[in-house]
């Protein structure tokens, strides 16, 4: 056969390895040199697509080609590295690569393996093949892999879960690796390589049911062995705990440090990074270096000075079992030191700066006990930390010292949240332009009814040519946003782009114009959004997407000078004399504002305090509009709907799990039902919404359109809360990560609060990530400045959802307590008093921290009050920490000491 791209490609076509190996190697250096420029343009010109089509992967072949073509590994590794092959570097054909190699006797496979090195990935430890590929060049070269992440992280993988065939363990495998001296020292070194190990070190299938062979207990019993260096694995070890990384990522090390059980001798040599670890490390790390140092104590090779200053920072620590493991050993130290009792309990007054009421008293009561023996300085040092305790252990302080009691500071007056003002309208058609772009990336509901308003006053204003030349290039540099497909055909972007056309240039025939004409024609007819003809989404942002739709539809029948449904207020709110305004001037230049338009802004209006002067003036307009808003404002606005608590139960398999299609136990939703059967034709759809049977699996519904959704019924936020439950539930079930946008804008609006925002809170305080539960504070103290009642109803969320562990109940706690701090006293007591009782009855292990909480905020508000439960708690037997904050809080309300 002829050296020739055809008959290359015929037999990479039947991925014949063999058939490309024996081509080359027929030919002459000179002819496979040659032939090489011709290699190269084929692979350049693949599309990398056509063959993962494939049923089988020609790129072997090809590879097989380029090496046994190349002039030099810089020429090879250009290649390899392309998409085109590097897609399938798992699916090497590595014995007939080396063998065209080695039959050329080229010099160069050793450096063609560490440029491949060089591309290896650094973020995906899981699948260690293109190491695998790299590592098989670099052997064949005779030469050792360069020690950098991408190398060091696909070594690792392919040691700790092997593919394939059973392997023997992972000791031996680590014992018989060529590459173990080399590469193991850069496991220490590289910042999150231990979350690697932790990630993936589950066993690889040669070990016994019930077992897992992991790096930290493989590379222990190689240490004991003799096979590694006892001295370097520990200063490495501690060395990698010392400058700290994620939790997660160090836990591998930790437990390598205990494998290795350090002697006496060598706690000593590194107590300095103890120290250090003890004071900042997270707390894992810190219980292990108070392990280490406490033994180096016991051995008498602790000073004790140092131990005092390293306790300074222990001591207030919010890991409440580091912080008493230290007030213990403190203790310690003072009974078996006498001549430094004064020094001790200096140091331990410190522990009157912990956020933890039981921390503080463990720390009062045991200088309590000490108090006659301590010298009057030391006395009157420690009464002056005690204006750092909270709760009751004020006033048991200054009985104790006998100092005055400080009046507790009152709570800070919240201040009801001003909702901003709209910006200014868009002025012109550049402007417009940019605020499109950027609205591509960022849909707050902001933007877009500033870009809806323009688009129309704009078009209205004139001239049509300086409007098309600013926003047709958009349309066409982003037309998978804006032009008719199967992705976007209820998108807001679909309408608002064929709005622009129909206002620029419009279309004799266009098929997208169609499918929105009937969608709106559906709407009126029906009020119905999605389903049969209807595109639109059937939840409240479909409204977005139905008003762009409208705009689209009318742009070209009449030169509508305005929308009346643009907010006056950042939140969605519409000034009900700004909207009088508006259809006053309608009414007096003779036209009607469009149907959906003229409903939403009616959807905005307050739900109370509308001026009589406005009620009046409305009432003497004659045009429809005119008469539908008078009517509307005396009929007081949008009724409530019905909300009604519906809990979602999830369904185990047969095998006892719970599935894709029911992922958690339960999960709370909003039943809405709307109060009255006729209405605007928006209203039904809008207030009727049916959780489904079972929880979803992370709903995102609402992701990144969270704005929008809160600004079509903004003095309703009960009905946006009820739509959007679901995804609020995950952030705390699943574990779901939302900014928890959604809270603090709802938060922002008005209304009753029912189910929907109740629970949405409770899921908001349980959120799994930091950001979301920050976000359900913010929203917390932003009600609490307002009138409307809501703690009650979100306390019996929190009891529901907390009580059989639905949400993390320590979760909520810390977020009440920052809401508490914020200023939300009244609120959060108003909360605990609603929560506690049937919380009471569960004995769950975060309930003494939540009655610590309620013991803070009684003392604050100076609360005298009964809760049902508390007497009983308060009567366990036992000094368990749900019997002594049950008591403590009891003493608090009825006044006793």
């Amino acid at each position: 056969m002829s050296l020739s791209w055809e008959t290359l490609e015929e037999l990479a076509g039947r991925d014949n390895g063999a058939g490309v190996t024996a081509l080359l190697l027929g030919a002459t250096e000179a002819e496979r040199l040659a032939f090489f420029k011709t290699v190269e343009a084929g692979i350049k010109g693949a599309d990398p697509s056509d063959w993962w089509r494939a049923q089988i992967h020609p790129a072997g072949s090809y590879a097989i080609a380029v090496v046994g073509t190349a002039p030099t590994a810089q020429k090879a590794a250009a290649l390899l590295t392309r998409r085109a092959l590097r897609d399938h570097w798992r699916f090497m054909p590595l014995g007939f690569l080396t063998d065209v190699a080695t039959a050329r006797e080229v010099d160069w496979m050793g450096d063609l393996g560490h440029r491949l090195a060089q591309r290896l990935s650094t973020r995906n430890v899981w699948d260690s093949t293109e190491w695998e590929f790299a590592a098989a060049i670099i052997r064949a070269g005779g030469a050792e892999p360069p020690v950098i992440e991408g190398v060091v992280k696909g070594w690792l993988g392919r040691l700790i879960r092997p593919r394939g065939k059973r392997v023997p363990p992972l000791t031996m495998r680590m014992r018989d690796d060529p590459y173990l001296d080399l590469l193991l020292p850069s496991v220490f070194e590289f910042d999150g390589l231990g979350a690697d190990i932790f990630n993936t070190a589950w066993g690889d299938g040669s070990d016994n049911p019930g077992t897992v062979t992991r790096f930290p207990g493989a590379v222990g019993a190689l240490v004991a062995e003799g096979r590694l260096e006892r001295k370097t694995v520990l200063a490495a070890t501690i060395d990698r705990l010392a400058r700290g990384d994620k939790p997660n990522a160090l836990r591998p090390f930790v437990v390598l440090h205990e494998k290795l059980a350090p002697t006496v001798d060598e706690i000593a040599e590194y107590a300095p990074d103890h120290l250090r670890l003890l004071a900042e490390a997270p707390g894992p790390i810190a219980a292990l270096a108070q392990s280490m140092l406490r033994a180096l104590d016991d051995a008498g090779r602790l000073d004790v000075d140092t131990l005092l200053d390293v306790s300074a920072p222990v001591l207030v620590r919010k890991e409440k079992t580091l912080v008493k493991a230290q007030i213990t050993w403190l203790e310690k130290v003072a009974k078996r030191d006498p001549s430094r009792v004064d020094d001790v309990y200096r140091t331990l007054a410190g522990a009157f700066g912990h956020p933890a009421l039981d921390v503080q008293e463990r720390a009062l009561i045991m200088i309590a006990k000490q108090l006659a023996g301590l010298r009057a300085d030391t006395v009157a040092l420690i009464a002056g930390n005690s204006v750092l305790l909270a709760g009751d252990l004020t006033a048991r302080a200054a009985e104790l010292f006998g100092t005055t009691m400080a009046a507790a500071p009152e709570p800070v007056p919240l201040t009801a949240l001003e909702v901003a003002p709209m910006p200014p309208p868009i002025a012109s058609a550049a402007e417009l332009a940019e605020e499109v772009v950027v609205l591509l990336h960022d849909q707050t509901g902001v933007r877009w009814e500033r870009v809806l308003a323009a688009v129309v006053t704009l078009h209205a204003q004139g001239p049509r040519d300086e409007f098309a030349a600013a926003l047709a290039p958009i349309l066409q540099r982003h037309s998978g946003w804006f032009d008719t497909n199967q992705w976007n055909t209820g998108s807001p972007f679909h309408g608002l782009g064929t709005a622009i056309r129909m206002a620029t240039d419009p279309p004799r025939h266009d098929t997208g114009h169609q499918q929105l004409h009937t969608s709106v024609r559906i709407a009126w007819q029906e009020g119905r959004r999605g389903g049969g003809n209807s595109k639109l989404a059937a939840d409240p942002t479909g409204v977005l997407a139905l008003r762009a739709a409208e705009i689209a539809v009318r742009i070209n029948g009449s030169m509508m000078p305005m929308l009346v449904a643009t907010p006056t207020r950042v939140n969605g709110s519409i000034d009900p004399a700004a909207l009088l305004e508006r259809l006053s001037r309608a009414e007096a230049e003779g036209w009607q504002p469009w149907s959906f338009d003229l409903e939403q802004a009616l959807l905005r209006l307050p739900r109370t305090g509308v001026a009589a002067e406005v009620t009046a003036a409305a009432a003497e307009l004659t045009s429809p509009a005119g008469r539908q808003f008078a009517q509307w404002l005396a009929a007081g606005g949008l009724p409530d709907p019905v909300s009604e608590p519906c809990a979602q139960v999830g369904e185990r398999n047969d095998a006892g799990a719970y599935t894709w299609d029911v992922p958690v136990p339960r999960r709370m939703g909003a039943r809405l039902t709307p109060a009255r059967d006729g209405g605007l034709r928006l209203e039904r759809q809008l207030l009727t919404h049916q959780p489904g049977r079972h929880p979803r699996w992370s709903p995102n519904e609402f992701d990144g359109v969270e704005a929008v959704l809160a600004m079509v019924v903004p003095h309703h936020r009960e009905v946006a809360a009820a739509w959007a439950l679901g995804d609020l539930g995950s952030f705390a079930d699943q574990g779901q990560r939302g900014d928890g946008r959604l809270l603090p804008l709802l938060a922002e609006c008005t209304g009753p609060v029912g189910p929907g925002m109740a629970y949405g809170l409770v899921y908001g305080f349980g959120a799994k990530h930091e950001p979301d539960r920050i976000s359900a504070v913010d929203a917390f103290l932003t009600m609490a400045a307002g009138a409307e009642p809501f703690a009650a109803a979100v306390g019996s969320a929190l009891a529901d959802l907390c009580a059989d562990g639905t949400v993390k109940l320590s979760r909520v706690t810390l977020g009440l307590t920052d809401a508490f701090r914020g200023g939300a006293a009244t609120a959060v007591w108003e909360l605990l008093t609603t929560a506690l009782p049937p919380l009471l009855a569960t004995k769950l292990r975060a309930v003494p921290d939540l009655l610590e909480l309620a013991s803070q905020v009684a003392v604050a508000l100076d609360i005298r009050a009964e809760i049902p439960g508390l007497a009983e708690a308060a009567a366990l037997p036992g000094t368990s920490r749900l019997a002594q904050e049950s008591r403590r809080l009891l003493a608090i309300l009825t006044g006793r000491p």
